[in-house]
């Protein structure tokens, strides 16, 4: 009786039910969580759950280790910015009449999110060559637009990979081509964001065991 009891709260406890996307009970419950738990579901085990959890963690990695790498602080602003564009472009376009239908059905932003990195990550490195399915080959650049058909095909919303795109151009415009226009950067990391994480600079490992020769005897007379 105890083990059946446990295993319905815990079946409660990680109801989709309490996770998604509901503006209404947000607003009118004051369920705040909605608007965070809603990126960290990822719906059902199918096979665009298994491209979005690949694009997740190849694409997190690659830009962690590369553009954001020393900068958690600004890795984690970027996560914010995309999750607050996605948020409000759902709540925004559920009340356009022609959208609504379409943005009803949007209960979780989780794999916008990660669309989102993929696309910044693309839009960051455009001429590196790749191939999709061993079929495809292209450039980065276009590696959103050949997984948006993708998505088509096998059936997925096309709208969750286009929030993705929107957040991302967003978030790549403001913050890599704007400030080269204006010189100003929109996008710059609140300090209390900085206070939260403690970056340490990067620092290039020499390798070891190696030998540096002697200067030769005309550069010491020089110097």
């Amino acid at each position: 009786m105890l083990g059946r009891w446990e295993c319905n709260s815990i079946r409660i406890i990680i109801s989709p039910h309490i996770l998604y996307l509901n503006p209404k009970l947000v607003v009118e419950q004051l369920q705040i969580w909605r608007l965070i738990t809603n990126f960290l579901y990822f719906r059902n085990l199918d096979l665009d759950f298994l491209f979005h959890m690949f694009f997740l963690s190849r694409y997190c990695k690659l830009l962690e280790e590369n553009s954001f790498r020393g900068r958690t602080a600004d890795f984690f602003y970027m996560l914010l910015f995309g999750a607050t564009v996605l948020t409000t472009t759902v709540l925004i376009g559920g009340m356009i009449p022609y959208l609504s239908e379409s943005f009803a059905t949007i209960f979780f932003l989780s794999n916008s999110l990660t669309f989102m990195m993929v696309y910044v990550w693309c839009k960051q490195n455009p001429l590196i060559h790749m191939s999709f399915l061993g079929i495809v080959t292209f450039t980065a650049g276009y590696l959103p637009w050949v997984l948006l058909g993708f998505s088509v095909l096998v059936g997925a919303s096309v709208w969750v990979d286009l929030l993705g795109i929107i957040a991302g151009h967003a978030y790549y415009f403001l913050e890599d081509v704007y400030p080269k226009i204006t010189g100003r950067r929109p996008l710059k990391t609140p300090s209390f964001i900085k206070a939260l994480f403690a970056d340490e600079p990067v620092v290039v490992a020499r390798p070891a065991e190696v030998r540096f020769a002697a200067p030769a005897v005309d550069e010491i007379g020089q110097r």
